[in-house]
């Protein structure tokens, strides 16, 4: 598969990486990561990132603005995307080529090329494989790809504490450690919190709800993202906070947006990406997220929260 990947890549003089809409660090680090491995490989190719821009991560890199006549005979690649409708630019299907990389279920399979391993940690790590897979055949390395790439490995793995970092996963991020950039300002930039959003996440320890059989939830609307002076994404930053807290086993975050409800899903075990796949979602089995449209209809995902936490408590 990396293989034809690399055929392709050679094949083709523009290469269009995309990635998911309201992207997180291992969205930027494998399309960005991509992006530098490939220019720096073959420095005479048009290579571009694209999609729509989180402030939050301006210090991981900026996307490009292109012509739609850009997507004549170039070849596109979509990282850490599992469902085309959540394709960030939806120009992404105007190329001549397209390759889909992605670590979620491969629930919606789409390209002229899909890589899907959901064994892996997050895209970054693949991409990193593939430079691993590949740099026999001439793929270069850089510090920025490196950077790149070991900020969405942290970024996907919640600093190595998730059940999805493995034996790989640590020994490719101690190799990127060997290049010139630093942990430290990359850990800052991550994971500095702003005080407005420390404030939320007292809000949150105060007034989520716990739940029989060790469901929990928490309702953020506009008037709480407004009262804090915070943005939809900068709330779903939290999702993980009440991962620490005794006596949960998987919790939901509702997250009121001016069209939609975002539901962020988080588990210690019971499996709840087939939830998220009920209401306009998907993800991984402990990991995922969906979009509902009323407060009525989260009463009913909570619901399913709670079955899915007694069906895992009762095995």
């Amino acid at each position: 598969m990396i293989q034809q990947i690399v055929e392709a890549i050679e094949e083709f003089e523009t290469i269009i990486i995309h990635r998911h809409v309201r992207p997180d660090p291992d969205a930027y680090g494998s399309q960005g990561g991509l992006a530098e491995i490939i220019k720096a490989t073959y420095p005479n190719k048009n290579v571009w990132t694209v999609g729509e821009e989180e402030e939050s991560l301006h210090f991981l890199r900026r996307m490009d603005v292109i012509e739609d006549k850009s997507y004549e005979d170039a070849l596109v690649i979509v990282c850490d995307t599992a469902n085309q409708e959540r394709v960030s630019d939806q120009r992404y299907n105007k190329g001549s080529m397209l390759i889909k990389i992605d670590h979620h279920p491969n629930e919606d399979p789409y390209g002229d090329i899909m890589w899907v391993d959901t064994s892996a940690s997050s895209v970054s790590e693949m991409i990193y494989e593939f430079y691993v897979t590949g740099k026999e055949k001439g793929l270069k390395m850089t510090n920025e790809a490196a950077r790149l790439l070991y900020a969405g490995i942290v970024g996907d793995t919640g600093r190595f504490l998730y059940p999805s970092t493995t034996e790989k996963t640590f020994a490719y991020a101690s190799e990127l450690t060997n290049y010139s950039f630093s942990r430290t300002d990359l850990y800052n930039q991550l994971y500095e919190t702003p005080l407005q959003v420390v404030k939320l996440q007292g809000y949150i320890f105060q007034e989520f709800e716990l739940l029989e059989n060790g469901a929990a939830a928490i309702y953020i609307t506009k008037d709480n993202l407004q009262k804090f002076n915070l943005s939809p994404a900068e709330a779903s930053s939290l999702v993980s906070s009440l991962g620490n807290i005794a006596g949960i086993v998987a919790w939901v975050f509702f997250i009121e947006e001016d069209d939609q409800i975002r539901v962020r899903f988080r588990s210690k075990g019971p499996v709840i990406n087939s939830i998220a796949k009920k209401y306009n979602g998907g993800g991984h089995p402990l990991a995922a997220g969906a979009s509902i449209y009323s407060w009525d209809v989260a009463k009913e995902v909570l619901n399913d929260l709670q079955e899915a936490c007694y069906s895992f408590i009762q095995k």
